[in-house]
């Protein structure tokens, strides 16, 4: 006397539908759009470009002979050095820079001259 084999509802809905095997695709294509949803934002790095006018200064070694200041304004990065070359030129003074017994550096600039 032979058994018969019990089916899965699975089995059963394979042999009646033939679309029935497509819905574990379906699956994985909604995990590879969510994954490459996810590798697109942080390769084109969105929540920096969606804030473009961010602006960011750095100074490395501040008071030292080897000043560093580094300046970010939105996707432009510049990059200044200390110097103790001694410059020339025309121009103007423009005021005094007073630096105080706490610290800070008070700018006072110049009256208009007639």
């Amino acid at each position: 006397m032979r058994r018969k084999r019990k089916t899965r509802a699975r089995d059963d809905l394979a042999e009646e539908d033939p679309t029935a095997g497509l819905i574990n695709l379906v699956d994985v294509w909604i995990a590879f759009a969510a994954a490459l949803l996810i590798a697109l934002v942080s390769y084109f790095n969105l929540p920096e470009m969606l804030n473009k006018d961010s602006k960011v200064v750095l100074v490395k070694n501040p008071g030292q002979a080897d000043m560093e200041i580094i300046k970010k304004d939105g996707v432009k990065i510049e990059h200044y050095r200390a110097t103790t070359e001694q410059l020339s030129g025309e121009g103007q003074r423009l005021g005094t820079a007073y630096k105080l017994k706490s610290g800070e550096v008070v700018y006072v600039p110049e009256p208009a001259s007639k």
